[in-house]
């Protein structure tokens, strides 16, 4: 009896172990069950912060753009993007953190919903949507080809390139589709949304800029693909400064202004104003340089030569506005649509008045940096400005205009320099490379990824900075 016993005794320690054991494969600090809103904000904060930092190990856009030049550590200036692994940062940045926060949030929803039968789900998932195409487009431009069909599957460690153009087409079908979900009497992610608060009109508004933006970027290298979208989207694309999609950040950490955590909490002085911008500000008069930009030692407007050792001292700097704790990061606004609305008339997918859309585009940029009235007209009247005596064609007016526009936003100026050829950047003090026309793909995918890496390197004519992308022609 004994024996049956001390064998019952045995039997349920050897339970209670394996009950023990198995509670060790369970990460209890990880929920299974995530509010879809929660997941959706912060891949919206990550996106903001990726596009908006200027830590130089992950967002150079400031520099390659030349809005901005560097003091003691110049490599990132002279087009040095390898010492820092910078294509592979900002890589793992998009994927990880923006990406998959989206596409969690995705799935989080259809746990709650699986068929998606409310109004409200509906309204949430194509919000999504658009944030994920808006997402898959930064990434295409800048590397071409990559990861989509086959990216953020677990089981698949080894992703294929999907073609570039491709992917373009996919993230136009699903802004369409989500364009044709979206509902107005419905609710939404509310307080959730960070950009746009809930609000399904101002979504279906993004949606159709965003999807004239892309349709713009075609123009070169297929017209007629590019003119059908752009002229479905032309209607009903942003308006006015009421539409613009903003993300505001707080006066108090941890959710300020990421250029203020770069540059004052950490109290770094490796930034000054670039010569390129400030030379051709203080030629065409722009008053926008006030709020661009501090004045110098001498009590004027100067820039650092780009990709020389500057001091700091001695150059104009960021201006007081920027660096603000709770200064805000445009994801998308009316001045930059303007100017896409003025070139699409100048190609003719459109009908209007390219000047009245380049004055406008002027004028809304003007505005929010604070330049109204007397200031205003007389920069606009600048025979150097103006759309019928300013140099060159559409392409050098428009893109001149665009980039002085884009301030603050380097990676969207470094695309349109990249799309519309101007303005035409000097070369820095000592460029490691040409002026980079895409990001090299990451080491990691390089070594680890080694057969779908080289399958996409010879896809689009070789991995390198100087390798145009597809709708890069000219």
């Amino acid at each position: 009896m004994k024996k049956y016993i001390l064998l019952l005794i045995l039997a349920g320690f050897a339970m209670s172990c394996n009950k023990d054991f198995d509670s060790l494969n369970t990460n209890t600090k990880k929920p299974k069950d995530v509010d879809p809103a929660f997941l959706f904000s912060g891949a919206q904060r990550q996106l903001s912060d990726v596009l908006t930092n200027n830590n130089v190990n992950f967002n150079i856009f400031r520099l390659t753009s030349q809005y901005w030049t560097e003091t003691t550590y110049v490599d990132e200036s002279n087009y040095d993007l390898n010492t820092r692994n910078i294509p592979q940062n900002f890589w793992n940045q998009m994927y990880v953190d923006v990406i998959k926060g989206f596409a969690d949030s995705e799935a989080q929803l259809k746990r709650i919903d699986p068929n998606l039968s409310s109004a409200d789900s509906k309204n949430k998932f194509a919000c999504t949507e658009i944030m994920i195409a808006y997402a898959y487009s930064i990434l295409v431009n800048t590397y071409g080809n990559v990861p989509y069909s086959e990216a953020l599957n677990i089981d698949n460690v080894y992703p294929k390139y999907d073609d570039a153009a491709t992917i373009y087409s996919k993230l136009l079908e699903r802004i369409d589709a989500a364009l044709g979900s979206l509902d107005a009497n419905a609710g939404s992610y509310g307080s959730g949304d960070l950009m746009m608060g809930g609000d399904i009109a101002k979504w279906k508004v993004f949606g159709n800029s965003l999807k004239l933006k892309l349709g713009m970027m075609l123009a070169d290298a297929d017209p007629v693909t590019a003119k059908s979208v752009v002229s479905a989207a032309a209607p009903n694309v942003m308006a006015s400064s009421g539409d613009n999609v903003i993300f505001h950040y707080f006066g108090s950490p941890p959710n300020t202004n990421p250029i203020w955590v770069d540059l004052v909490q950490s109290n770094r002085k490796d930034f000054v104003a670039s010569q390129t911008i400030v030379d051709a500000m203080n030629a065409l008069g722009d008053p926008r340089i006030s709020a661009y930009f501090t004045k110098d030692a001498a009590g004027v407007y100067s820039g650092g030569p780009q990709g020389a050792s500057n001091n700091y001292a001695t150059y104009s700097k960021p201006g007081n506005r920027l660096i603000a704790q709770d200064f805000e990061a445009i994801i998308m606004d009316y001045s930059e649509i303007s100017f896409l609305l003025a070139e699409a008339i100048e190609r003719g997918f459109i009908s209007g008045s390219a000047e009245q859309y380049y004055n406008g585009g002027i004028i809304e940029s003007l505005r929010y940096w604070g330049i109204t009235g007397t200031d205003a007209t007389a920069y606009l009247q600048n025979p150097n400005v103006a759309y019928s005596t300013a140099t060159g064609d559409w392409k050098q007016k428009i893109g001149t205009q665009k980039w002085l526009a884009l301030y603050n936003r380097g990676f969207d100026a470094w695309t349109e320099i990249r799309r519309l050829d101007y303005p035409v950047l000097p070369a820095p003090a000592d460029p490691v490379t040409d002026f980079p026309v895409r990001y090299t793909y990451p080491v990691q995918e390089q070594n680890l990824n080694t057969a779908k890496w080289t399958e996409a390197a010879a896809a689009i004519g070789g991995d390198d900075v100087t390798t145009k992308l597809f709708w890069d022609k000219f």
